[in-house]
């Protein structure tokens, strides 16, 4: 049993707000797929997984075959997608009834021999197209001999055929974007002109079902905005935090002028002062870049700026001008704002803060 004082509550009601908040910009006949990787970007794919499943979601959508299996284990029964399949689990994959994404030649042949072999007929696949993120995807050119490999045979059934939005968010490259978008639409129709059914046609992220509706198609893939975070500041305030994390002091320190705090004696003491002991670290995802005042908690409704290096398991905060104890309540984020001035400190963004939060840090699904 985990009793650490330290817990990262997971908010159901903040989830379901932020579901419908996006389910309210679709029309009722386009699917939507939650994306549940990476611990369900940090916080619980399990819990997650079971109230999408009650809030009648059409698709998960995971990393690997592992994260899937896992699911399926804890009997989630909703079709998932494992996002960058590989053959080397394909076997597993199938035995838990999981859907491959197929991005290659190699991957497709090499499932579609596994399936053949089974004697099974129909099994569901995912085709990846590159239309200019370039990392996964068959290209325009290959897509003949893919239409070719694809059309009159039964063992896979093609269920979507997607691409992904390389900078959606950003309004600068809203000319790449909507030429992403046609050609993925041209890709689309090549590949499945000779197929005798429609695959589902998807390719808008968070940031696409918020400023691309014309490319909400078939489906949508909702990623960090089911976690709370739009693709600006006045969307993100219409969202909801759905993670907490929280801890406890567990000691205070009173300091001399002199004095130092944490290794390498990187903060010497100016004045008289007090120092506050938060029991988790960099092992736990508070990143040592947050160190010497760059990053704070709050403390009785008062920041309380880090103080020296963050070590593995501990850090500190100058509480000199805040009245508390041993005991009293850090709230290291519950509001979007802080862990955006993390990511800002961190020159990076809220997905790295979010999924950073190690898996040994207590989960409370509230």
């Amino acid at each position: 049993m985990n009793n650490s004082p330290t817990v990262l509550q997971i908010n159901s009601k903040a989830i379901r707000h932020n579901l419908q908040y996006f389910r309210s910009k679709l029309k009722t006949s386009t699917k939507l797929l939650v994306i549940i990787k990476a611990f369900a970007y940090g916080s619980d794919p399990v819990a997650v997984a079971k109230l999408l499943t009650s809030e009648k979601v059409d698709y998960l959508a995971v990393a690997d075959t592992q994260e899937g299996v896992v699911l399926r284990k804890t009997g989630i029964d909703l079709p998932i997608i494992v996002l960058h399949s590989q053959a080397e689990n394909f076997e597993w994959l199938v035995e838990h009834n999981l859907e491959p994404d197929l991005y290659n030649f190699e991957s497709f042949i090499s499932f579609y021999k596994l399936i053949k072999s089974k004697g099974l007929k129909d099994y569901p696949v995912h085709i990846k197209l590159n239309t200019g993120m370039n990392r996964l995807g068959f290209k325009p050119f290959e897509l003949d001999k893919l239409r070719q490999i694809i059309t009159n045979q039964n063992y896979l059934k093609i269920r979507s055929v997607y691409s992904h939005l390389a900078a959606s968010e950003d309004p600068e490259e809203r000319k790449f974007t909507l030429q992403q978008i046609d050609l993925y639409k041209k890709m689309y129709d090549q590949l499945t002109e000779s197929l005798t059914y429609k695959p589902l046609k998807h390719i808008s992220n968070t940031s696409g079902i918020l400023n691309y509706p014309e490319a909400h198609f078939d489906m949508v893939r909702l990623g960090i905005g089911f976690y709370g975070f739009g693709n600006n500041k006045t969307e993100t305030a219409k969202l909801k935090n759905v993670c907490n994390l929280i801890s406890k002091i567990s000691q205070i320190q009173e300091l001399e002028k002199g004095e130092t705090v944490s290794y390498n004696r990187r903060f010497v003491v100016k004045e008289k002062s007090k120092v506050a002991v938060i029991p988790l670290g960099y092992a736990d995802g508070i990143s040592r870049g947050l160190s010497n005042g760059k990053g704070y908690v709050i403390i009785n409704r008062k920041k309380a700026f880090i103080t020296g290096a963050v070590c593995m398991d501990i850090f500190m905060v100058d509480v000199s001008n805040i009245d508390c104890k041993t005991g009293d309540k850090v709230i290291i984020f519950d509001h979007q704002q802080q862990i955006l001035d993390f990511a800002k400190q961190l020159k990076t963004i809220p997905y790295e803060i979010i999924t950073s939060i190690s898996q040994r840090v207590r989960r409370d699904f509230i």
